[in-house]
């Protein structure tokens, strides 16, 4: 029996909301699925199996981090023990290094033997994964074994998978879109109608572009499914962390409890700032995260939307 012949078999490395759906999702294709967790799962699918070894997880080819960026350095350097060349590392992650803008590719590089990556993104949310509603994801690698691994994992009837060997700019979008998602929150709690939050999408799409450019991505990365498109999937969800953030901003909610609000780890948070003194060392416009980064700072709600249309 030929390799592409094969049910493919997948490991998953994050217990969470996100990997859960990531599981279910390749579980609808017919893989066969390992999922390190640490918390208690359920395992009433035969094909799902949960563990704490790394060993278990590294017996997939294909091997999915998601996981927060905070841990994955550590996570990493854990795996990276199991791991060899002949693996497809691919993170659905959506933060970069708060101070270095790293991206957790540039992670895996530096922890692990394995070189041939990838990073998902796009629209789709886990929602739609655990319960199969149609939505559309983003694979990004160089390495086109990679967006076939990841396509044969977990396009579906209800999943519709795209490529891009975009790998660097696929992950700055999913971060900066994470950013713009909080000032949407934040502009539409402040009293913004659709014609200001038209503007400030399409004026932050932009400025992210820019970012990216200067970052070394392509800009049209930003404009498409893995950046634009993802950004209009996050701001139509009311429950979304970083929408729910902003919101309570606006309300002069502290961060503190800003956060607790929105219950599950916002990537975006220690980033911004970052992305905000980037712009400035790289004399890239970009007056909506310096209005975002003032945001988080506790600034006033117009004196905010004023920012954000600053040149």
């Amino acid at each position: 029996m030929t390799e592409q012949s094969q049910t493919p078999s997948v490991g998953i490395v994050g217990g969470g909301p996100w990997g859960r759906a990531l599981a279910t999702a390749a579980r609808r294709t017919g893989a066969a699925v390992v999922l390190h967790s640490r918390r208690d799962q359920p395992e009433s699918d035969p094909g799902l199996h949960v563990t704490v070894d790394y060993a278990e997880v590294a017996k997939a080819r294909l091997v999915v981090i998601a996981v927060p960026s905070s841990v994955a350095r550590n996570v990493l350097r854990a795996l990276g023990d199991h791991l060899g060349g002949q693996h497809l590392v691919v993170h659905g992650v959506r933060g970069l290094g708060a101070e270095e803008l790293e991206t957790v590719s540039d992670l895996v590089r530096e922890e692990t033997p394995a070189r041939r990556l990838g990073a998902l993104g796009g629209p789709v949310q886990a929602g739609e994964l655990i319960e199969g509603r149609p939505s559309a994801m983003v694979i990004g690698s160089r390495f086109p074994e990679v967006i076939t691994a990841v396509t044969r994992a977990f396009q579906s009837p209800s999943l519709r998978v795209y490529g891009t060997n975009d790998l660097r700019g696929l992950e700055w979008a999913s971060a900066l879109v994470g950013c713009l998602s909080i000032g949407v929150g934040y502009a539409e709690e402040a009293g913004a109608g659709p014609g200001l939050l038209a503007a400030l999408i399409s004026r932050g799409v932009d400025e992210a572009a820019r970012l990216m450019a200067a970052a070394g991505c392509e800009e049209r990365t930003m404009f498409g499914l893995g950046g634009y498109g993802d950004l209009l999937a996050s701001i139509a969800l009311e429950d979304r962390p970083e929408v729910v953030l902003g919101k309570a901003l606006a309300r002069k909610v502290p961060l503190d409890q800003a956060i607790t609000m929105a219950k599950l780890r916002v990537e975006a948070i220690p980033l911004i700032p970052r992305i905000a003194r980037f712009a400035e060392e790289h004399r890239v416009t970009a007056g909506t995260f310096r209005a975002l980064s003032d945001i988080l700072a506790g600034g006033r709600p117009q004196a905010m939307l004023d920012r954000m249309f600053a040149g």
